[in-house]
């Protein structure tokens, strides 16, 4: 089994996308920012069912961190086969009422975090194959107000995906994006009450989905049943877009 690569992999869809691999016997490891206790508590009850397993505390945002972290990935673990671009942060507002600073906080960390990592792996990944899978959001496909600046980022990373599958397609690395819509996570808990019912009310399967089922499109599109797919962008929404 691969080396698998998960940035933001201590919390919702990262953390199901972690576990899930991991379960099938990939070698796992992921960056965190802040809580060290819980990222160092998850690689316990990974390494207790059998997962190698490692964290790093990492801001995507910080090339030179990249590159550390993918170095010491693998020569702790073997050669990364797989990234999962995941680490994501939301910071909603009107852009009437939107600082520069927060608008760059999230442009740097969801787009440029996505760009730090698959620029730290992707000459190793054309010496050997593989792929990459990056998570976008609806919010990137339909717009969602107050959203400016997270809309824009997970619009980018989707552009991204694209250019960067048509680069790196002969040379054996497959590049895909997932694209999660309502997904019961600590990020759509922490909206207010009123627009998490607005949100779920326009998904015609009126409700939201769960992050294993986000961590399991990702493993199938990291399997050897996905070698004919890349470029490709796959919504998860009950049917929001």
């Amino acid at each position: 089994m691969s080396t698998v690569l998960v940035t933001g992999g201590s919390r919702g869809i990262g953390r199901a996308i972690v576990e899930e691999f991991g379960r099938v016997g990939h070698a796992v490891a992921f960056t965190y920012v802040q809580n060290r206790e819980s990222a160092e508590a998850q690689v316990a009850s990974l390494m207790e069912n059998g997962t190698r397993a490692v964290a790093y505390q990492a801001d995507v945002r910080d090339f030179q961190r990249a590159q550390e972290v993918v170095k010491q990935v693998q020569e702790l673990l073997g050669p990364v086969e797989v990234l999962v671009n995941n680490a994501g942060i939301r910071r909603d507002r009107a852009l009437l009422n939107m600082d520069p600073a927060v608008w760059q906080e999230v442009i740097e960390t969801n787009l440029t975090g996505t760009f730090n990592y698959s620029r730290s792996i992707i000459p190793d990944l054309i010496r050997r194959g593989g792929v990459i899978l990056n998570i976008a959001s609806v919010s990137g496909m339909m717009g969602i107000a107050g959203q400016t600046n997270y809309s824009a980022s997970k619009a980018g990373i989707i552009g991204f995906t694209k250019a960067l599958s048509r680069e790196v397609a002969r040379l054996g690395v497959r590049v895909n994006a997932i694209v999660p819509g309502a997904i019961e996570t600590d990020m759509t808990i922490s909206m207010e009450e009123s627009a998490r019912r607005k949100l779920y009310a326009q998904i015609p399967s009126g409700r939201p989905g769960c992050a294993q089922q986000v961590a399991r499109l990702a493993l199938y599109l990291a399997s050897q049943d996905a070698t004919y797919i890349t470029g490709q962008v796959f919504v998860i929404d009950g049917g929001l877009t």
